[in-house]
């Protein structure tokens, strides 16, 4: 998550909160040929800090979505197709989806299926499915976003003329049922359906626009590389849009016609800059992990930006937001590349993000890393609150804190003094390489930056990471 107007957007932990046939073989079988006692799915993937996100016994290979939305009355009416593999014998399993529920087939046969609760969709097919093998599920469900909620919060940003599906740690479920946690990452095809004249935007590739006899016009979207359920996302309105290639990789970018000529133009001018963003990150931590690039500029008021994979989404910044674009491109590597296992570990997403902007300032005429972090650390005296988070462990209410933006920045600030800025960028790009398959923890990166360097570095990352004081201006510290 970014930043609105180069403010941490500490509170937005107050936004916490089809079936379509794309070239899907058919799955090998999953129905048993009796019905033996089978596991019931977890409620949850094991997340602490959201026991009902994800869901367990099962991982999604991909998600097919088809959504038709009414901008004016704000009704949205799907059907999504999942294809997943379980992990375990199911007799049961979840999803997790806030809109009322119609119909649920698996493997294409009617299943049973209930709603404990307004979050959780339970499903029951008809045999229990085996594990190790892919199964299908499609879900057919309508409501109105912009009545439900998920732990208090309502995430749905829209009016009758826009919406865009952006929010973090949790989106998806407003609109489509998911595996919602960042450890199960899934490939995604997108067919939106709007009034005509309507324009849609979402990450990947368009692949296709189709006009319908009934005033309807469907656009389709394709991601072609996993990504995590909140990243996911479209936005539908009146949009200007530009797009092209630059050095064989094709770029789109969209901001909304809301927005008057000279806020408009601002704001092309501002997400022409993703492309060279994306060249300097490249030659700092390793090549782009996607095959297109971009983003959106919306005009509805989300008081934030997000690296929704690939494009990007934004409120108006004006021209001051460059470090928020580079903070937005950082994450393509870091948060979404390489997602984080349990949301415990934030700082690997906001706290490296928040580097970057630092170092791409360095880069390009500004002080030094090295600087800011001594003003940073000269400014905040022991007593301040910031150093009371334990960024590492900040507890669910603090995971949008500005210390995890912050002191996690500080942190790779810091360790690039202690092992040297080559040495840290070789920690960096071996952690792109290596934990984009397997998402990340802070326990990983610390056994990784120990390994590249041949330093023990178990003080280091406890004053910076686990300690609730501040540290200690050493050189053991990077101070």
């Amino acid at each position: 998550m970014g930043k609105d107007g180069g403010m941490h957007v500490a509170h937005r932990l107050g936004a916490l909160l089809v079936s379509i046939v794309v070239g899907l073989g058919p799955a090998q079988s999953s129905l048993a040929t009796a019905r033996p006692p089978g596991d019931a799915g977890a409620q949850g993937i094991g997340d602490k800090y959201f026991p009902r996100d994800g869901n367990g016994g099962f991982q999604v290979v991909k998600y097919d979505v088809r959504v038709r939305y009414r901008l004016r009355s704000g009704e949205l009416r799907g059907k999504t197709r999942i294809v997943a593999e379980a992990t375990a014998d199911l007799s049961r399993f979840n999803l997790d989806l806030l809109l009322p529920t119609q119909r649920v087939l698996v493997d294409r046969r009617v299943a049973r299926f209930t709603k404990p609760d307004p979050h959780e969709l339970r499903i029951t097919p008809r045999r229990t499915i085996r594990a190790g093998t892919r199964f299908v599920v499609t879900v057919s469900y309508a409501g109105r976003p912009g009545s439900v909620s998920y732990l208090g919060q309502r995430n749905w940003l829209a009016s009758p003329q826009e919406v865009v599906t952006m929010n973090q740690p949790h989106m998806a479920p407003w609109w489509f049922p998911a595996n919602d946690h960042p450890s199960d990452k899934a490939r995604f095809r997108l067919h939106i359906t709007v009034p005509r004249g309507t324009q849609v935007v979402a990450g990947g590739h368009l692949v296709a626009k189709s006009r319908r006899a009934s005033g309807l016009t469907t656009w389709r979207w394709r991601s072609t590389e996993p990504m995590a359920p909140y990243l996911a996302y479209f936005a539908a309105g009146d949009f200007a849009i530009r797009q092209g290639s630059t050095a064989g990789r094709p770029w789109l970018n969209a901001v909304s016609r809301r927005l008057t000529p000279a806020q408009r133009r601002t704001s092309f001018a501002l997400l022409a800059k993703t492309v060279a963003v994306d060249a300097w990150l490249e030659s700092v931590v390793g090549s782009y992990p996607f095959d297109t690039t971009g983003g959106l500029v919306t005009s509805l008021d989300p008081g934030f930006a997000l690296e929704n994979q690939t494009r990007p989404t934004y409120p108006f910044l004006g021209a001051g937001g460059l470090s928020t674009v580079v903070h937005e491109q950082a994450h393509q590597w870091f948060g979404n590349h390489v997602a984080i296992r349990r949301w415990r570990d934030i700082w690997l997403n906001e706290g490296f993000a928040t580097y970057f902007e630092h170092r791409y300032a360095q880069a390009h005429g500004g002080r030094t890393t090295a600087a800011w972090l001594a003003a940073e650390y000269d400014a905040r005296p022991p007593a301040d609150s910031f150093w009371e988070v334990r960024i590492a462990r900040p507890g669910r209410a603090a995971i949008f804190a500005t210390p995890i933006y912050v002191r996690g920045a500080m942190t790779l600030a810091a360790l690039g003094n202690r092992i040297g800025t080559d040495s840290l960028d070789d920690v960096l790009r071996e952690w792109v390489h290596r934990q984009a398959a397997e998402g990340a923890s802070t326990a990983e990166f610390i056994a990784l930056a120990e390994e590249v360097s041949g330093e023990d570095l178990d003080s280091f990352f406890t004053a910076w990471l686990f300690s609730g004081t501040k540290p200690t201006a050493s050189a053991a510290n990077g101070l």
